[in-house]
C-alpha cells in the first residue's frame, strides 16, 4: 500500500517512550500556528513509499521499543496507519499516535484497536510548554487507548507504570 510520509527516523529517543521507529505522514489540515512539523502541511508534498519498505526496516532492527505515527496528520491515511501498527503489533512492539484531532472525534476508528498511546488535540500556541513531556501545548493529552476504552473514560498514560 502506497503512503505519503514526510521523512522517517528510524531510531527516534523523542517521539514516545524508549527507542521508537517514527513515520512522519505528509499532509495535515489544522494548520496549527507555531505547529513543530509545518513542512507536513501540504497533502502533495512528500514522497510515496510502500509500506512494506517501511515494515521490512521496522522488522529489521531489535533494538525497537516500539513504532510513533505523527505528521502531519496519521488520520488522514488511516488504511496506510493502520496497516503500520497492525504490524508493529505483531513484532510485539509498541504503537503511538500523535494527531490533531480529539480522542472524542476518533474513538470509532480501527487504528486505535492498535493504538497504545495517543497523544490528541491540536497544538494551541497560547497554550505551549516546554516543560512538557510528549506534547506541546497544555490542551494535549497523552492517553493509554487501551484503559481508557477498559474504563469508559479517559485514562492518561504515565511514565510510571505506563
Amino acid at each position: 500500500m502506497q503512503i505519503r510520509i514526510a521523512g522517517l527516523v528510524p531510531e527516534s529517543f523523542v517521539d514516545g517512550d524508549g527507542i521508537r521507529f517514527a513515520i512522519f505522514f505528509q499532509g495535515c489540515q489544522k494548520n496549527c500556528a507555531g505547529c513543530h512539523n509545518p513542512q507536513t502541511h501540504d497533502l502533495n508534498g512528500g514522497r510515496l513509499v510502500d509500506t512494506d519498505e517501511i515494515i521490512s526496516a521496522i522488522k529489521k532492527n531489535p533494538l525497537l521499543d516500539g513504532i510513533t505515527l505523527t505528521g502531519g496528520e496519521p488520520f488522514l491515511q488511516v488504511e496506510a496507519a493502520e496497516e503500520l501498527a497492525l504490524n508493529a503489533k505483531n513484532f510485539g512492539l509498541s504503537v503511538w499516535c500523535y494527531t490533531g484531532f480529539t480522542f472524542e472525534e476518533i474513538k470509532n476508528s480501527p487504528l486505535l484497536e492498535n493504538v497504545d498511546v495517543l497523544i490528541d488535540g491540536e497544538f494551541i500556541l497560547d497554550q505551549r510548554d516546554l516543560n512538557l513531556q510528549f506534547r506541546g501545548s497544555k490542551n494535549q493529552r497523552v492517553i493509554d487507548v487501551k484503559k481508557s476504552f477498559e474504563q469508559k473514560k479517559i485514562v492518561l498514560w504515565s511514565e510510571i507504570g505506563g
